[in-house]
């Protein structure tokens, strides 16, 4: 009788990341919170001028902006609201009994996100690109970074929410932050000082600097790293499949 050894760390990560991916694409309401929400964003900030923004160009500030406010979204809201259903469904309980674990289950969410991600830079900078946006070249080499980090943290906290909560509270929980983040988190927009050690403003004013000056905001990368190693840690920790 042959006993059956587990897969290789990286090709479960790999392949869980491939199912969340898919996941996400097919689940219409992720789409909207993470893809056509931002993109009408772009646009009527950009076009509008009922919020005043200190910048001739509208679309050099907005642009980096929704870029974080994609980031964060598919990160965090639409990771925190499907896992928090999934483990009421019980579907949690089959990957528990799995070799996958909790650092597993992380590490596949935050490269399923990634690959989100992509997509969202790829639509999103093209109607910036069509609204007038002139990224600096450096922004374009520094954003994978910024994805890997701020996708890193917003994850961590979405299945921290997810498996501590209930599925109702985690939709209105996420809900909730979601909007007090993009609308004070210095996220879209820079906020005041004090939301700099905010891990949603950390990231918009790192891709800020990137798009817009071409500079790496080390001390942005460290708040981020902060948040990541704390919310990571206690995910792992109080993370509840059932």
């Amino acid at each position: 009788m042959t006993t059956q050894q587990a897969a290789p760390v990286l090709n479960r990560f790999f392949s869980h990341a491939v199912y969340e991916l898919r996941t996400t694409l097919r689940n219409g309401e992720q789409v909207l919170l993470s893809l056509i929400l931002p993109a009408l964003i772009l646009v009527f900030m950009t076009s509008s001028s009922l919020i005043q923004v200190d910048s001739p160009n509208r679309a050099e500030i907005i642009t980096p902006g929704v870029l974080t406010l994609a980031i964060m979204s598919s990160a965090f809201s639409g990771q925190a609201i499907a896992t928090g259903f999934e483990r009421r469904a019980g579907a949690l309980r089959m990957f528990a009994t799995t070799p996958l674990g909790r650092s597993g289950l992380l590490g596949g969410k935050v490269l399923g996100v990634l690959g989100v991600q992509v997509l969202q830079v790829v639509v999103l900078g093209g109607i910036g690109l069509f609204l007038g946006w002139k990224p600096h070249p450096a922004g374009i080499a520094l954003i994978l970074m910024w994805m890997v980090l701020g996708t890193s943290s917003f994850t961590a906290l979405g299945l921290l929410l997810a498996g501590t909560m209930r599925a109702e509270a985690v939709l209105a929980g996420a809900n909730i932050l979601w909007v007090l983040l993009m609308v004070g988190g210095g996220t879209v927009l820079p906020g005041a000082a004090w939301t700099r050690w905010l891990p949603s403003a950390a990231l918009g004013d790192g891709i800020r600097d990137a798009f817009i000056h071409g500079s790496f905001n080390l001390g942005a990368v460290a708040i981020l790293v902060v948040w990541t190693v704390v919310l990571s840690s206690l995910t792992v920790r109080f993370f509840r499949w059932a």
